[in-house]
């Protein structure tokens, strides 16, 4: 069986979904996906916020700590970005470049260039944010509420008008394809 495809998260995403209140429902967007959080990734987060994904990772087993142990390539390739970007940032690029996984993280004007570059699917908080809504996981009006308190508790996020709104890169949704016997790529609708 093939292993899944994960979505490799970067602390701004985490830290955005926690601020938030809905750090629980992000890998129920995707549930089609693995979430995981590398561990150079983990080891920039707080202690408060490390016990709040602890719990998630104990009492829902939705998002699994990973340790960062790259291979050959992985390495050579996280020791040329280290110098151009963070820990975190550096280990999910890549990694996802070799795994052909998915990067979660929201500092899209640092990594777009490269993920674009180098063909990695990268969702950033509003794209998890527009599918959260496409997919019924979130009303518009809590995603509303979400960005108001992401910001007052200090974070930026883009003022978005959500009706409106279409995800910076389109994400394979496999499950269109599986379930329903598809054989091409199914994305959710724009708007």
């Amino acid at each position: 069986m093939k292993d899944r495809t994960k979505i490799v998260l970067d602390a701004d995403v985490i830290i955005h979904f926690s601020k938030g209140g809905h750090l629980k429902i992000l890998p129920e967007i995707f549930p089609e996906y693995d979430f995981i959080v590398l561990s150079k990734v983990y080891e920039e987060l707080e202690l408060q916020l490390k016990k709040e994904l602890n719990n998630i990772i104990k009492f829902f087993k939705s998002i699994s700590i990973i340790d960062f142990n790259p291979s050959d390539d992985i390495l050579h390739e996280y020791s040329q970005l280290i110098k151009r970007f963070g820990k975190g940032e550096s280990s999910c690029m890549a990694y996802c470049r070799y795994t052909k996984d998915v990067v979660g993280s929201s500092n899209l004007k640092d990594i777009a260039e490269y993920c674009d570059k180098n063909n990695i699917t990268h969702l950033g908080t509003m794209d998890f944010l527009y599918y959260a809504i496409w997919r019924e996981k979130l009303t518009l009006e809590q995603v509303n509420d979400f960005v108001t308190e992401v910001k007052a508790k200090g974070s930026k996020l883009p003022d978005i008008d959500f009706e409106n709104y279409h995800p910076v890169q389109k994400i394979d949704l496999p499950y269109l394809r599986d379930y329903c016997g598809l054989s091409e790529r199914r994305y959710a609708p724009d708007r």
